[in-house]
């Protein structure tokens, strides 16, 4: 017999589940109705079901080679039979390891944060590990909520993007004993690895675009709140001085980088005389561009990029996918994603040369009609 087969259990042809303590009993004319909760089949399930023992089941699971064929086949059975899923957690403990990684993304709607998980799961995928994925939504107790999740469940470490300026105003994203990386934050502690582009170097690079395409009276807009829309317009202003021969920077706040808040800013500017309106517009991020060029669109006054040219800014999916295709700075999502992660599998195989590093990604212009026309 191969695969502990003489310690083989009783079988039994149906799986009854076990239950908990029944709860909440309900009196009614026909008798009483009690809630219970059913447990998951484990090994031993599997076991009396195949008639093996439960060191022939862990060994179908973690080294089938072992198991002669029709007892690898009859294990396989009453698995399917009983649904039995492997406890991930538990098998992590024993061995001590995971092969889970988390990712907290700040916002699975903005096809930046996709591209870095595209980057990230391709290097984890290539160390034979597993990328799982939690949404914060923008949300700081949502953020926290998960990685608390994602530290209870023993995963191996963990990939973040906080929430706008968490890290640099009082809160940080915390993970008490799992290695931590953080991605897309200029304000992330020295204490942890992280990831991020050049923000003042893409501001500049979007300024000097505009520039040199004969644009002067150029307006910045942006949340001040947010820490790589402020870099953006020190780049901006850096390049707007150097060029001097009368080109001229106005910075305009908005609430966030929404569509709404792009709107409002086409508003304010359709509304304004011929000479006080400007001729290039820098957008702290493509959902800005968006709302600003749907609004002058709508209202017909200025046209784009003839009267004002639009450059945003994360090479959001909006930009491509605008009826008037929008100018703009690609961050290298997928560059970041991946370094991010390969950054956190050093960390994790505890190698000896591992110091917490602090990376800087080139952002580069990606020119469309919004500010080169057809």
């Amino acid at each position: 017999m191969r695969g502990g087969e003489r310690a083989a259990l009783p079988a039994r042809r149906a799986f009854v589940p076990r239950t908990g303590v029944p709860r909440y009993p309900t009196g009614t004319a026909q008798g009483s109705i009690c809630v219970v909760r059913r447990l998951s089949p484990g090994m031993l399930d599997v076991a009396r079901t195949a008639g093996v023992s439960v060191g022939t089941v862990s060994n179908v699971l973690n080294n089938p080679a072992k198991v002669a064929s029709p007892t690898r086949e009859k294990v396989e059975a009453a698995i399917a039979e009983l649904g039995f899923v492997r406890n991930g957690v538990a098998r992590s403990l024993k061995a001590g390891t995971s092969t889970t990684i988390g990712f907290v993304v700040l916002d699975l709607t903005n096809s930046f944060f996709l591209d870095m998980i595209r980057g990230a799961e391709a290097a984890v995928s290539e160390s034979g590990m597993n990328l799982l994925l939690a949404n914060s939504d923008m949300s700081e107790d949502k953020e926290q909520a998960y990685l608390n999740l994602f530290q209870e469940e023993r995963v191996a470490g963990i990939l973040v993007t906080p929430r706008p300026g968490a890290t640099g105003h009082g809160h940080r994203p915390t993970a008490a004993g799992v290695p931590l990386v953080i991605l897309n934050d200029p304000t992330a502690d020295t204490d942890v690895c992280s990831v991020t582009t050049d923000n003042v170097h893409g501001g500049y690079l979007a300024a000097r675009h505009l520039i040199e395409l004969g644009r002067r009276r150029l307006l910045f807009a942006g949340a001040d709140f947010l820490e790589p829309v402020h870099d953006r317009f020190e780049g901006a202003r850096r390049a707007v001085l150097e060029a001097g021969d009368g080109v001229t920077l106005e910075r305009m706040a908005t609430t966030n980088v929404q569509v709404e808040d792009g709107r409002r800013i086409g508003d304010e500017l359709a509304g304004r005389a011929v000479r006080d309106r400007p001729d290039g517009v820098l957008a702290g991020a493509d959902l800005l561009a968006l709302g600003l060029i749907q609004k002058l669109q709508a209202d017909g006054r200025l046209r784009v990029p003839q009267d004002v040219a639009v450059v945003g800014y994360d090479n959001n999916r909006a930009a491509w996918d605008s009826v008037i295709p929008i100018s703009t700075l690609d961050q290298a999502g997928e560059e970041m994603g991946r370094t991010a992660a390969s950054l956190l599998l050093d960390e994790i195989r505890g190698t000896e040369d591992h110091e917490h590093r602090a990376v800087r990604l080139q952002p580069f212009l990606v020119p469309r009609q919004s500010t080169v026309g057809r």
